[in-house]
């Protein structure tokens, strides 16, 4: 990532060798990269409930912050959607009014649609895939379409994994059951369209009203990664849980381009050290809860069944629905997927 020179704060030169701020910190140096007594401060928002294990690591990121600039950064989390929602909070952190925060691709896509890359139906089918892909050229491609929305994508993504549908009327099995099946998806224009074309009746509510959606029966089911089935609490309203892996998303861990630019260098490089080392220990904690995940939703429970993903891929090619997002997306980005992914039409 490259950074402007920072221009919202007064930097003062530490020492006339011209030593870094990090070389300073751990010199033992007081606040080196600011003013006298002068502290960052920051909000970060994240919509996911207090457990899940971004917050986990986010929580020991910001610690490990503190602790190697002396404190002159301060970090406050707000998980569960405390700043308000998905929407609510881009708003803010492209205004400037929140410094950080994590979202899912698939919700900064309705601000930059080449987030959704990744959640494009029965593409990618392997984490080998997708990390490839996601520190690769496609993780590259989002993350200069990130920038251009003055929003500053920290390097390594984080896993939201892969997503599986829950419901309380029928398990889902094949691409039929899905007919005329009320579904709750995320305000993303991708997945209510993935929906609409295996014939369901896909219905957009936040995350923060899904539970209620479906205890009202607003939506028969929904669709999330094992861990936020759990941590969201929707076995208690939900019967069967269908392993479709229909899609992955990941988190994109970011920053206000209006905050970080005034942010000096030494610090941002400090961050940026922690938080995508959190990243990666997140990946490995999903990859570990998703074994762990299905055994505790089943005791709570939760019927499973597997799919064929192969019948839905099919189901969706004989459909306009490849060929619409190939024409959204571009031939640039739809030659990157296929380059992972393999060919999905």
């Amino acid at each position: 990532m490259t950074h402007p020179h920072p221009t919202g704060l007064h930097r003062r030169h530490l020492l006339a060798s011209g030593l870094g701020a990090a070389a300073a910190f751990a010199a033992g140096f007081p606040r080196p990269a600011l003013g006298q007594g002068q502290k960052l401060t920051f909000k970060l928002g994240t919509d996911l409930p207090v457990p899940h294990p971004v917050n986990v690591r986010l929580k020991e990121a910001i610690a490990a912050i503190v602790k190697e600039t002396n404190g002159a950064v301060e970090i406050s989390l707000f998980p569960s959607n405390q700043l308000g929602s998905d929407s609510d909070m881009l708003s803010q952190i492209r205004s400037g009014a929140l410094e950080l925060a994590t979202f899912p691709g698939t919700v900064v896509s309705t601000l930059v649609p080449a987030t959704s890359l990744t959640g494009i139906g029965f593409a990618f089918t392997s984490y080998d895939k997708v990390w490839a892909a996601m520190d690769g050229e496609v993780g590259g491609y989002i993350r200069r379409a990130i920038e251009k929305a003055n929003l500053v994508p920290f390097e390594t993504t984080w896993d939201n994994g892969f997503r599986q549908i829950t419901t309380s009327t029928k398990p889902i099995r094949t691409p039929d059951d899905l007919k005329n099946f009320k579904i709750r998806v995320p305000v993303v224009p991708l997945w209510v369209s993935m929906f609409s074309a295996l014939g369901a009746a896909p219905v957009s509510i936040p995350l923060s009203e899904a539970y209620s959606a479906l205890q009202t029966r607003i939506a028969d089911g929904q669709e999330n990664p094992l861990a936020l089935i759990n941590f969201a609490k929707f076995y208690e309203v939900q019967k069967y849980c269908s392993l479709t892996n229909h899609a992955w998303d990941g988190f994109w861990m970011m920053a206000s381009g209006r905050v970080w630019r005034g942010v000096p260098a030494d610090v941002r490089s400090i961050m940026e050290k922690h938080l995508n080392a959190a990243a990666l220990k997140e990946r490995d904690d999903i990859a570990e809860a998703n074994r762990d995940t299905q055994k505790e939703l089943e005791g709570r429970g939760l019927v499973f069944n597997t799919t064929d993903p192969n019948a839905f891929q099919l189901a969706l090619k004989a459909t306009k629905f490849y060929g619409q997002w190939r024409e959204k997306f571009g031939p640039e980005a739809w030659a990157l997927v296929q380059k992972y992914a393999g060919d999905i039409g």
